[in-house]
């Protein structure tokens, strides 16, 4: 006796999908210009690390999700991080961890907001390079090696009695 009829695929669909779902392109020209830090108004200049952090934010594939409107909260993040540097402390680094969820910072922290990063065609060539490499070794293997011995030479006459000289 058959069961009951399937569902529609329309009802069976997640309802649960979350709204901040993107796939982010690996190999995007960078922002033309990133933000610039804001002057720190007391004279002191940032860390460098802190400005090799501000960069590689600018120039990684989650820039382009972030808005303009981000930019202030991205801007006192550079100052918690700019503090941890000077001085580290624990509770420093729990709130960095904690501003740093909201812009997809982390992988893991990427994964919550399901963001992936595009894979690039990279580790497809690697993948083909190295079964080209594997094919041509078993077919090395395959051959036996005294068949190279038994190949009469193409250019060579035997009848001439000439031996040609390899080097």
């Amino acid at each position: 006796m058959p069961g009951p009829a399937p569902k529609d695929p329309k009802l069976r669909q997640r309802r649960n999908k979350k709204s901040t779902r993107a796939t982010l392109a690996r190999n995007v020209e960078p922002r033309k210009r990133a933000p610039s830090l804001p002057d720190r108004g007391n004279g002191q200049e940032w860390h460098k690390l802190t400005k090799a952090w501000w960069r590689d934010l600018w120039h990684s594939p989650m820039a382009d999700e972030y808005l303009r409107a981000d930019e202030h909260a991205l801007f006192r993040l550079a100052v918690l991080i700019d503090m941890f540097w000077l001085e580290p402390t624990k509770e420093l680094a729990g709130e960095i961890r904690l501003q740093q969820q909201a812009f997809g910072l982390t992988p893991l922290d990427r994964r919550r907001l399901e963001w992936s990063i595009e894979q690039v065609n990279a580790a497809q060539s690697r993948t083909h390079a190295r079964r080209e490499v594997q094919e041509k070794a078993e077919e090395q293997q395959q051959r036996d090696p005294r068949e190279l011995l038994r190949q009469k030479p193409k250019d060579i006459d035997l009848d001439s009695g000439d031996i040609p000289v390899v080097g």
